[in-house]
C-alpha cells in the first residue's frame, strides 16, 4: 500500500521528465551590451550576481524588463513545501493504482467457490499449504518487479495464494471449535493475525522502501513465509487427506439465503472503506500534506492497532450480541470515513483512522461466527462453502472499491468519495437487526412435512441444547 504510488511515481514520471529531455540550458557566460561593473561574475557556477547598489536582475538597465544574463526567462517555482510534482500524473496514477489492487480481489472473486468445493472434498489441510507456496512465490515476485505488468501479474497471483489460505483457513477454525462462544474468540485471534499483519506491514514496507530499497521489505516476507510453511508441514500434515464428514450444502442454496446475504453484505461494505483508502489516502497525502514517504504508510497505523483491539474484543461477543456489535460498527464506520477528508496533517488522520479500524474489527469478528452459526442452524455444518462466500463478500469490497474508487476520485475528488461510502455504510447498518433471532430451517420444513412426517428427517438440534438418549426415545415414542 505504501510503496506501490511512490515506486510507480519514480519509475514512471520522473523516468519519463529525465529522459524526456535536458535539463535547462546552461546559462551564458556574459550578455551584449551589459554596463561595466554591474555584476559579479563567478568562476563556480558562471551565473551573474548582482551587486547591491547596481543595476540588478530586477531592474536591468535598458529598462525592457528582460530577463538578466544566466537565468532562464520561465523558470517553474519550486513545489511548495516539497510537494512532488505531476499533478496530473497523480490524479491518473489514482485509477491505476487502484485497478492494480484491486485485481488481487478479483482473481481472489472467481477462485473462492472452487477453492471452497475443493475443501469439502480434501479437508482444510492441503488447501492451506497451497494457498501458502503460492503466496511465497508472489512475495518474491514483487520484490524484483521493476514494471507496473509485473506488479499487477504478481499481485493477481497474490490473490489466488489468498484465497486458498483464507477460505482453508477460516473453515478449520470452524470445525475445530463447533462451540460458539469458542468459535468467536479463535476467529477473533485469527483476524487479530490479519490486523498484525497490516499493523506492522504498511509503516514496514514504507520505512524499509525509503531508507534500505524496494526488495527489502518483500525479501523480509518471503523468509517469514517459509517459517510459516515449515511451522504447516510440521504441525498440519497437509498431505493428509480429510474430507468433510457431511455433505455441504451448494453454493447456490447458501447465496438464497437471506441471512448469509445480509451477513455478507456487512463484511462487503465495512471493508470497502478501508479498501478505497489504501490506494487513495497515500495519494491525496502526497497531493494535499506534501507527507514524505514514511508517513504513506505510518497513516494506517491507528486503524491496524484499533483493529487489533476491536476483533480480540468483539469475538467473545458475537455469539451474544453480534448482530447489534455489528450495526454499530457500520455506523461508526461511515462517521469515521466522513472525518477523513478533514484532516490537514497526518496527526489529524489518526483519530478518524482508528474508529474505522476499531469498527471494522466489531463487524469482521461478529460476522465470521455468525456465518458459521447460520449454516448450523439453517443448513448443514460444512463450513468451506459458507466461508467462500465470506471471503467472495471481502473480495467484492476490495475488488469494486479500489476500482471506482480511483474514479470517483477523478471525477468529484477525495473528500466526495468518502462521503458516498460513509453514507453506504449508515444506510446499510439497520439490516443488520435482521440477524437478531434468524429462524431454523427444521421449522418451515417440519410445518410443510405434518401431512407426511415419514419423508422429513429432523436436523440436529442447535448446539445450545444438544439432544440426549432420553430425548432421542421421546421423539421415537411420539413417532
Amino acid at each position: 500500500v505504501p510503496i506501490v504510488p511512490t515506486f510507480l511515481y519514480t519509475t514512471e514520471y520522473e523516468g519519463a521528465s529525465s529522459s524526456a529531455g535536458p535539463a535547462l540550458p546552461e546559462p551564458t557566460p556574459a550578455a551584449p551590451r551589459a554596463p561595466p561593473f554591474s555584476s559579479v561574475l563567478s568562476y563556480f557556477d558562471n551565473a551573474a550576481v548582482p551587486v547591491r547598489g547596481f543595476p540588478g536582475a530586477a531592474e536591468p538597465p535598458n529598462g525592457t524588463g528582460s530577463s538578466p544574463p544566466g537565468h532562464p526567462p520561465s523558470a517553474p517555482p519550486a513545489p511548495a513545501r516539497g510537494c512532488l510534482e505531476g499533478g496530473e500524473f497523480l490524479a491518473q496514477e489514482n485509477t491505476r493504482v487502484g485497478l492494480l489492487f484491486a485485481s488481487k480481489a478479483l482473481v481472489q472473486l472467481l477462485v473462492n467457490p472452487w477453492v471452497g468445493l475443493l475443501t469439502n472434498r480434501i479437508g482444510y489441510h492441503i488447501p492451506m499449504f497451497v494457498g501458502f507456496t503460492i503466496m511465497f512465490l508472489s512475495t518474491v515476485m514483487f520484490a524484483f518487479s521493476g514494471t507496473y505488468t509485473l506488479l499487477f501479474i504478481a499481485r493477481a497471483l497474490q490473490g489466488v495464494g489468498s484465497s486458498f489460505s483464507s477460505v482453508a483457513g477460516l473453515g478449520l477454525l470452524a470445525s475445530v471449535y463447533p462451540d460458539d462462544s469458542e468459535r468467536g474468540s479463535a476467529m477473533g485471534i485469527a483476524l487479530g493475525g490479519l490486523a498484525l499483519g497490516v499493523l506492522i506491514g504498511a509503516p514496514f514496507g514504507s520505512i524499509m522502501y525509503e531508507f534500505v530499497g524496494k526488495a527489502s521489505p518483500f525479501l523480509v516476507l518471503a523468509f517469514l513465509a517459509l517459517l510459516d510453511g515449515a511451522l504447516q508441514l510440521c504441525i498440519l500434515q497437509p498431505s493428509r487427506i480429510s474430507p468433510e464428514s457431511t455433505k455441504a450444502t451448494p453454493v447456490s442454496t447458501l447465496l438464497r439465503d437471506p441471512y448469509i446475504l445480509v451477513a455478507a453484505g456487512a463484511l462487503c461494505f465495512s471493508n470497502m472503506g478501508v479498501a478505497m483508502l489504501e490506494p487513495t489516502l497515500p495519494i491525496w497525502m502526497l497531493q494535499t500534506m506534501c507527507s514524505p514517504q514514511w508517513q504513506l504508510g505510518m497513516a494506517f497505523l491507528p486503524a491496524s492497532i484499533s483493529y487489533l483491539i476491536g476483533t480480540n474484543l468483539f469475538g467473545i461477543l458475537a455469539n451474544r450480541m453480534g448482530w447489534l456489535c455489528s450495526m454499530i460498527g457500520m455506523a461508526v464506520v461511515g462517521i469515521s470515513l466522513l472525518c477523513v477528508p478533514l484532516a490537514t496533517n497526518i496527526y489529524g488522520l489518526i483519530g478518524p483512522n482508528a474508529g474505522l479500524g476499531f469498527a471494522i474489527g466489531m463487524v469482521d469478528s461478529s460476522m465470521m461466527p455468525i456465518m458459521a452459526y447460520l449454516v448450523d442452524l439453517r443448513h448443514t455444518s460444512a463450513y468451506g462453502t459458507v466461508y467462500a462466500i465470506a471471503d467472495v463478500a471481502f473480495c467484492m469490497g476490495f475488488a469494486i472499491g479500489p476500482s471506482t474508487g480511483g474514479a470517483i476520485v477523478r471525477a468529484l475528488g477525495f473528500p466526495w468519495l468518502m462521503v458516498v461510502v460513509g453514507a453506504l455504510n449508515v444506510a446499510y447498518a439497520p439490516l443488520c437487526w435482521l440477524l437478531r433471532s434468524p429462524p431454523a430451517a427444521g421449522e418451515k420444513t417440519a410445518i410443510l412435512s405434518q401431512e407426511c412426517p415419514m419423508s422429513y428427517a429432523p436436523k440436529e438440534a442447535p448446539r445450545e441444547f444438544p439432544l440426549t438418549e432420553e430425548s432421542d426415545g421421546e421423539a421415537e415414542h411420539a413417532e
